[in-house]
């Protein structure tokens, strides 16, 4: 064996990241990536780096071989090379503060290439303005950059940090089955054909709810694990249909036990892997209040402009269109824009500005507005607007005071029903936080979100659906409501949230048989459809089931704010498109006609479909 090919076989003495002023003198074996190549008076440097960053190594004609020094100037970026040589210090005024490794060099006497790469279809150290199907695409490529190393490397620790906090606490993780049956959880299943029983399928869990639930009859009293879900859904920046949640449960326990556990656990996390000291407990709110002062269940506390219930404050007012409004029992709500006066003019608050266009984009039939030119107590309460003749100065002086809006402030105004004067209210109110600077982006604003109703009613199907999941226990002081009146019971639900993102929830669970047989009623599921879907859950509730709850927290999202990303598709490894494609793969893709004869199923061509 030539004393090249040792090369290719010895073990390398650290990573290239790790060569430090103590190893100055020694004799090292490193193995990486050719990052960037400059040949310089005679001599040739390369950047040589791999997953924990990167060293300088010099070669030198004097020091080695001139034939095979020569080869060097082949070398291109991203070849998979070997090289030996002795640790010494950089030269006087060419040290690199910027590196860890930026004091010293690796002076090559021996060097072998690994591997050649073609020519990458994008430099890995000038990230600018690629396009995320490129980086789909060559995926293997865009994670051998640092910044994504550095996620990967995170998410890891995540795992560490949340394995080491809920052992610590006591409970086991078990692993729970990913072929089971299709049950309603409010989003479409993954469904996986059986080619033993055709015509039957499995499902693929979209949380591993009911097994966990029995696991608590089973007696494991605290159980969690990292695992992999999956919902075939429409896509958005924070979703995927294959995502990774922390998953957990317990029995004998009350909301607070969860508030405190969770919090202790996002407490370490981002003490450990950010170094940041956040403040517990978590504020909570009542989901009523958060989506009255913010429009929406997952609130961004970061900025203020909370909107005002105006609906008695304009009652008596002449406006035709608050007055149709509310006469058939919508609301008129709103909020004060900090500094708006003066930077929406009248045009972008015309039926074709900018504003208004937005506001109709989020479902709104209009916007109301008024500007605040003068102090409170002036004519009109200081406030200008088109519409400012059909109100009188005390109906005025009331929206001012209601909004909070200073001198110089803009009033924003939806009329609609509550539900979509809410949603609006609070997606125009997040969209002009960002548009005007007004977001700490270094801010940690966490909070729970405590007693959401226990249904929504849907208007396409015209029922009642369980706002999370109808395994969410009542509260106990609703439960005559289950009948009467379910539209006004409570739930013992709970989510935790951070920056206007929903990180986590879960709640107490049903845990008797007759009540959760009461809830499948109230919501359109009959005896048989229930017996039929869930026996083995009603069974499992008939043999002493103890009183229990628990959470589910998405690792990816909680990976993207961790990280200050825009995208859930940044912190995973492989991730899928808007479009749930995988671009690496050419995923999703017909299957070979024989298995799915096998199988048993026939696939209707699309053109099929529309005839």
């Amino acid at each position: 064996m030539s004393a090249q090919q040792d090369l290719v076989t010895a073990r390398r003495s650290m990573y290239c990241g790790q060569v430090r002023p103590e190893h100055i003198g020694q004799t090292i074996l490193l193995k990486g990536w050719v990052r960037h190549r400059r040949d310089h008076g005679g001599l040739i440097f390369i950047d040589l780096i791999d997953r924990e960053g990167h060293c300088q190594v010099v070669l030198n004609p004097q020091e080695m071989d001139p034939e095979h020094f020569e080869q060097a100037h082949d070398l291109r970026d991203e070849f998979v090379l070997a090289v030996e040589g002795e640790v010494r210090r950089r030269p006087e005024g060419t040290a690199n503060p910027n590196y860890a490794t930026g004091e010293v060099e690796l002076k090559v006497t021996r060097w072998e290439v690994l591997n050649k790469s073609e020519v990458t279809p994008f430099k890995l150290d000038e990230f600018y303005n690629i396009s995320e199907e490129i980086r789909l695409r060559y995926r293997y490529l865009d994670l051998r950059r640092p910044e994504m190393q550095r996620a990967m490397r995170m998410r890891s620790g995540l795992y560490r940090v949340i394995r080491d906090y809920m052992h610590g606490r006591g409970f086991i993780e078990t692993e729970t089955p990913f072929l089971t049956r299709s049950t309603p959880e409010g989003a479409r299943d993954f469904l996986t054909p059986s080619r033993i029983q055709k015509g039957c399928f499995y499902a693929l869990p979209q949380s591993p709810q009911l097994f966990k639930q029995l696991l608590m009859v089973a007696g494991h009293d605290k159980y969690f694990q990292i695992v992999k879900c999956f919902r075939d859904e429409d896509l958005r920046a924070n979703r995927q249909p294959e995502f990774t949640q922390l998953d957990l449960e317990m029995s004998f326990i009350t909301p607070e036990d969860i508030y405190e556990l969770i919090e202790g656990l996002l407490v370490r996390a981002y003490k450990e892997l950010k170094g940041i000291d956040i403040p517990a407990p978590f504020p909570r709110m009542k989901y009523d209040d958060a989506m009255l002062k913010y429009g929406s269940d997952a609130p961004d506390l970061r900025y203020g402009m909370e909107i005002s219930e105006l609906s008695e404050a304009v009652r008596a007012s002449d406006f035709k269109v608050f007055k149709s409004i509310l006469e058939g029992g919508g609301v008129v709500r709103g909020f004060a824009v900090p500094g708006g006066g003066a930077k929406y003019s009248n045009t972008q608050l015309k039926p074709d500005g900018d504003l208004f266009v937005a506001a109709q984009k989020f479902g709104a039939k209009g916007l109301a507005w008024f500007r605040a030119v003068g102090p409170a107590d002036a004519d009109n309460a200081g406030l200008e607007s088109s519409i400012v003749k059909f109100f009188t100065k005390e109906t005025l002086a009331a929206l001012r005071a209601q909004t909070g809006a200073q001198q110089g402030d803009l009033i924003l105004i939806v009329a609609d029903a509550e539900g979509v004067a809410a949603d609006v209210l609070g997606r125009l109110r997040a969209k002009l936080a960002a548009d005007l600077g007004l977001i700490d982006k270094e801010k940690l604003a966490f909070t729970w979100i405590v007693d959401f109703p226990l249904v929504e009613w849907n208007p396409k199907e015209k029922r009642w659906e369980p706002k999370h999941h109808p395994f969410t226990a009542p509260r106990y002081e609703d439960l005559d409501k289950l009948e009467s009146d379910i539209g006004k019971v409570y739930a013992q639900a709970y989510d935790v949230v951070l920056n206007g993102q929903e990180i986590g929830g879960g709640s107490i669970r049903i845990h008797r048989r007759d009540i959760q047989e009461r809830v499948f009623h109230a919501i359109g599921i009959s005896q048989e459809e229930a017996e039929r879907k869930f026996r083995f859950l009603l069974e499992g509730l008939s043999f002493g089931a103890p009183p229990h709850g628990g959470l589910a927290m998405g690792i990816d999202r909680m990976m993207m704010l961790l990280l200050g990303f825009d995208s859930i598709r940044d912190v995973i490894a492989f991730p899928k498109t808007q479009t749930g494609a995988c671009l690496l793969t050419d995923s999703p893709a017909p299957v070979d006609p024989a298995q799915l004869e096998e199988l048993g199923i026939q696939v209707v061509a699309e053109d099929e479909e529309k005839v």
